[in-house]
C-alpha cells in the first residue's frame, strides 16, 4: 500500500509538472507569436525580455521594457515591465500588474501615469477569442500628467466590468456589459482657475457611475488586434458628481447608430448650475457661444421650475442634435471608441 501511495504521488507530481511545462511553453510561444503578428500588421510591438516563472503552481509572465503602438489609432503605450499571473489549473483567470510609472500617447498628447499600485483581475472565456467575462481594476494614488500642460490626481480608482447573461438566460454570452466606476479624492487639474465668488475643495467628494452598455461584438483579443467594439446602446443607471456645493446627478438611456450618433433621453439634475457654467467658462474648455446658449436654456428651465439653484434638465438626442426640452442647444455628441 505504501509503495502504491508513493507511486501515485510521483505520478501526480509528474502530471502536475507536465501541466506547468505545457502551460508555460504555451504562454511563452503564444505571446511571442502575438507580438510577431502585431508587427506584421504594422504595429510597434517590442519587449526586451519575456520570462515565464512560477513553477509549479503559477504561470507568471513578465515582459521587460514593453512598447505597443497601433498606427491606425495613434495610441501607444510604454512601460518598464508588465506582468500577468495565473494559477496552473486556472489559466483563464489572470492577475495583471502594471509598474508604478508608465506612459500613454494619443494623437493629441502624451500622458504619464504614476501610481502606488495598479493591478487588475481578469476572467476570460475559454476559447481562441479569449472573451472578457469580468474584470476589476484597482488603482492607488494616481497622478496623471499631460504634455498639454495639465495634471490630475486620485487617491483611488475602482473600475468593475462584467459581461451580463443573455436575456433568454441561455448559455450563449451577450455583448452587454455592466461598468461600475468609483473614484476617491479625484482632483481636477490644479491649473483650473475658479471664478470669483466660487470656492471649491481640491477634490470631488463623490465621483461614481453605473452603466450598462451593449456593443456590436464582444470584448475579446480581437478588440486589441483589429478594432474596438462599438457601443450600440447605453443605459446610465446612475452618475453622481459632488464637488463642494456643485452637484450633478444623471440617468437615462440612448441607442447609438453606426456613425456614433445617439438617440434617446437623459435627465440631469444640477445644483448650483450657474457656478458650474462659471467654472466651465473660466476653464476655457467649452466654446463661449455654447455656454451662452446653455445659460439661456437653463435660465428658462429654472424660471419654469421656480427654483433658481437646482434644476432638472431633460436632454433629448435625435437626428444628430441635442435638445433641452424643445430647444436645440447644439450637436449631439458622437460616441465612438478609437
Amino acid at each position: 500500500m505504501l509503495k502504491f501511495m508513493i507511486r501515485l504521488a510521483v505520478l501526480a507530481a509528474l502530471i502536475w509538472g507536465g501541466m506547468w511545462i505545457a502551460g508555460s511553453y504555451g504562454a511563452r510561444t503564444g505571446f511571442a507569436a502575438w507580438f510577431e503578428d502585431r508587427r506584421a500588421d504594422g504595429w510597434v510591438a517590442e519587449y526586451d525580455d519575456l520570462a515565464v516563472r512560477g513553477f509549479p503552481n503559477r504561470i507568471d509572465t513578465t515582459f521587460t521594457n514593453i512598447t505597443l503602438a497601433d498606427p491606425e489609432t495613434g495610441v501607444a503605450w510604454n512601460a518598464p515591465f508588465f506582468q500577468l499571473f495565473a494559477l496552473t489549473y486556472k489559466p483563464h483567470h489572470l492577475i495583471a500588474v502594471w509598474p508604478n510609472a508608465q506612459t500613454l500617447a494619443v494623437p493629441t498628447e502624451k500622458l504619464s501615469l504614476d501610481t502606488a499600485s495598479m493591478r487588475a483581475s481578469l476572467v476570460l472565456r475559454a476559447g481562441d477569442d479569449l472573451a472578457l467575462e469580468r474584470s476589476n481594476l484597482d488603482i492607488e494614488n494616481l497622478t496623471l500628467t499631460s504634455t498639454a500642460d495639465w495634471a490630475m490626481t486620485a487617491k483611488g480608482i475602482d473600475l468593475a466590468l462584467s459581461r451580463l447573461p443573455a436575456p433568454d438566460d441561455s448559455d450563449a454570452p451577450s455583448n452587454t456589459y455592466r461598468l461600475a466606476l468609483r473614484a476617491e479624492d479625484l482632483a481636477p487639474p490644479a491649473s483650473l482657475h475658479l471664478p470669483d465668488g466660487v470656492d471649491l475643495p481640491r477634490s470631488f467628494e463623490v465621483f461614481q457611475a453605473d452603466i450598462e452598455a451593449e456593443f456590436d461584438r464582444p470584448w475579446d483579443r480581437f478588440a486589441i488586434e483589429q478594432a474596438r467594439p462599438q457601443p450600440t446602446s447605453l443605459t446610465l443607471k446612475l452618475a453622481d458628481i459632488v464637488w463642494g456645493d456643485l452637484k450633478l446627478h444623471a440617468a437615462g438611456a440612448v441607442t447609438i447608430d453606426a456613425q456614433g450618433s445617439p438617440t434617446g433621453d437623459v435627465t440631469i439634475r444640477l445644483v448650483n448650475w450657474r457656478d458650474m457654467l462659471a467654472v466651465a467658462r473660466e476653464s476655457g474648455t467649452v466654446a463661449p457661444a455654447v455656454l451662452d446658449t446653455m445659460e439661456q436654456a437653463l435660465g428658462f428651465v429654472a424660471g419654469l421650475s421656480g427654483n433658481s439653484n437646482a434644476i432638472d434638465i431633460p436632454l433629448k438626442f435625435s437626428g444628430g442634435t441635442t435638445r433641452l426640452g424643445p430647444i436645440p442647444i447644439g450637436p449631439a455628441p458622437l460616441i465612438r471608441l478609437r
